[in-house]
């Protein structure tokens, strides 16, 4: 195990001062320690990995020095392009030190959506013709090698963070500035829909929370779609859903998630139709995978859904609110709502214990 405090003073001691990324489980000590001793201009909580890649980029041109990206290897999609556009050495030519968690390693139980990611994860970099090192508890050698390759080839390079490396790195949580939970929230959102209605969920905590919802109820799970995977994509998914059929289709989305690809909204309010419902949970954080913080807090949701073609545009920070906004949706095209919620999950959260593909099968048998 490697202590997670003289990590990052051995990478401060080698002159990488600049961090951005999107944080994962497997780093999320080292995430915690950067996030506590950097500050908001050298430590930036990038939208997703490619946006990390770009700011990367700029500070290496501007100061000379070489920035560190952090990311899950999910999140090695949204970064590939600007990798291979941008930073490659037969274009720009950036150097730059990747970090990056491995998810669905071989051998290592994991969830679903991990699972192809973690075999392909090394076999990505091979074919992009970025060297890789696995990351161990020899560190020290490990960085002056980076450094003096990032000198020398003036590239990317990346250090591969297997589960369990660092050491624990505790720092206070963030203020809970609201009194509902999610699950919560989730549970009055289901109590306020029809049997036949239909959810696509955000990957996370969200998903795994409507599943348990379901069970506890005793409740089928055919109507929700538990999106595992795909950060960024769940509400493309739920619009393409609503054009195939003309159910409700409801996505319950998470401010990561929203952030992540934004783009998406300049999209849906051209195409979507009343049986399209979109509900925000904002909690301002990623909380999945270790509570860093969002600027999701910082954003006027509200005014931005408004302004690319919302009709209205509900504020729920209590289950009488969330229960008001929804009675207005029916029938109704464009209708959104926001949900503030503090952090809190259970410690004992399970996962969904149904597959997607018998997930998938199964509502598709519903749309029939």
């Amino acid at each position: 195990m490697i202590n997670t405090e003289d990590f990052y003073n051995y990478l401060v001691k080698k002159n990488f001062d600049f961090f951005t990324g999107v944080p994962d489980s497997l780093l999320k000590n080292l995430c915690a320690c950067i996030s506590d001793k950097s500050d908001k201009k050298h430590n930036i909580i990038a939208a997703n990995e490619g946006n990390a890649i770009a700011l990367a980029t700029g500070y290496n041109i501007s100061s000379g020095k070489y920035g560190v990206v952090y990311m899950q290897n999910s999140g090695i999609g949204n970064a590939t392009n600007p990798l291979l556009s941008l930073a490659d050495e037969e274009v720009y030519s950036i150097p730059m030190l990747l970090i990056v968690g491995w998810r669905g390693e071989p051998g290592v139980h994991d969830e679903p959506q991990h699972i192809k990611q973690g075999k392909v994860t090394l076999k990505l970099f091979e074919t992009m013709d970025i060297e890789y090192h696995i990351l161990d508890e020899n560190y020290e050698k490990t960085i002056d090698y980076c450094y003096d390759y990032l000198q020398t080839r003036q590239k990317p390079i990346v250090l591969i963070v297997k589960k369990g490396l660092f050491s624990e790195y505790k720092v206070p949580p963030l203020e809970n500035l609201y009194q509902l939970t999610r699950e919560e929230a989730l549970t009055t959102i289901l109590e306020n829909i029809s049997k036949k209605d239909f959810i696509v969920s955000t990957t996370g905590k969200a998903s795994r929370e409507i599943f348990e919802i379901r069970e506890r109820n005793g409740e089928e799970h055919s109507h929700d779609f538990l999106t595992v995977g795909s950060m960024g994509h769940t509400s493309s998914i739920a619009l393409g859903m609503s054009i195939g059929t003309d159910k409700n289709i409801y996505c319950i989305d998470g401010d990561g998630s929203f952030i992540m690809h934004m783009g998406a909204f300049a999209i849906i309010p051209t195409i979507a139709d009343k049986n399209f419902k979109y509900i925000l949970i904002n909690n301002g954080a990623h909380e999945s995978v270790g509570g860093q913080p969002t600027v999701a807090f910082n954003i006027d949701f509200e005014n931005l859904l408004k302004s690319v073609g919302f009709n209205d545009v509900y504020i729920a920070k209590n289950n009488d609110e969330i229960k008001n906004a929804m009675s207005k949706f029916e029938g109704k095209k464009l209708q959104a709502l926001i949900i503030y919620t503090n952090i809190k999950s259970r410690s004992d959260l399970g996962r969904p214990t149904i597959s997607p593909i018998d997930n998938k099968i199964a509502m598709m048998e519903n749309f029939k």
